[in-house]
């Protein structure tokens, strides 16, 4: 704002005046009708409570849809999933990190659609729960596995990790299901639910990790949109001393000229 102030002949009370009416007049973003689209779902969260959930186009990089709310609502990505088919968009394929309410509406709204669990989030889900050093030889041994699965290129690599988890789990099946008994809760848990939480989370995850295989154009990971998120937030904390709706009408602003870039 100083450097403007000095380079024109307006005052800094003139200069904000025009930048707040220019914020507050943000563009509508346009969807961009096409067939088979990867789609990219991940929410982020930003001060004074806004979170930002972004539907954008893996293949173009282009944000076909975003919503302001409070938190990842199903029933509100059931509604913009629905409106993205409404408005002529195709979606072959939604990458997500693994959120219940973006699988439970993608489930319902695109049940022909494939869904890519980011593997990078698995990964790193693992790596906290089994630590960094596991104290077990099982939670050593699923590190170094659960370690390479973003590594796969090919079914025949798929083929072979797929065998070494196999292996981990018959020599582990009994470690992972032993149970001890609380005396204050007079409940049963399991011993090991570290290690066994991490097991079971890739077996669930399991159908949808590797539709990437067959489909080079399906992200395998939420990376991208992730990395997005950043640079949007590094050129926020710039001007930090907008007010909350001018925040949010600065991302709209954002989101409008990454498209058109």
């Amino acid at each position: 704002m100083l450097q403007l102030f000095e380079e024109s002949n307006y005052s800094i009370r003139t200069l904000k005046r025009y930048f707040n009416d220019y914020l507050s007049k943000p563009p509508i973003l346009s969807v961009y009708p096409s067939e088979k689209v990867n789609l990219l779902i991940d929410g982020t969260y930003f001060s004074n409570g806004i979170c930002l959930v972004l539907y954008r186009d893996a293949t173009i990089k282009f944000t076909q849809l975003y919503r302001f709310s409070d938190a990842e609502n199903y029933s509100e990505i059931k509604e913009d999933l629905e409106n993205l088919l409404e408005l002529g968009v195709q979606i072959e394929s939604v990458t997500s990190d693994g959120h219940k309410s973006i699988l439970k509406a993608v489930r319902e709204v695109l049940p022909d659609a494939k869904l890519q669990r980011c593997l990078v989030h698995i990964q790193r889900d693992c790596r906290i729960w089994l630590t960094n050093r596991p104290k077990s030889l099982a939670g050593y041994d699923l590190k170094q596995i659960s370690s390479k699965m973003h590594l796969i290129t090919s079914h025949y690599e798929l083929s072979l990790w797929l065998l070494s988890l196999d292996k981990w789990y018959q020599e582990y099946r009994e470690y992972i299901n032993q149970k001890s008994y609380n005396l204050e809760t007079e409940r049963y848990w399991y011993t090991h639910k570290m290690v066994r939480r991490s097991f079971m989370t890739i077996k669930r995850a399991l159908p949808n990790m590797f539709h990437y295989l067959d489909n080079p154009k399906i992200p395998k990971s939420t990376n991208s949109i992730e990395s997005f998120f950043g640079h949007m937030k590094g050129h926020l904390n710039i001007h930090r001393g907008l007010s909350y709706k001018h925040r949010k009408q600065y991302i709209m602003w954002y989101l409008f000229f990454k498209n058109r870039a």
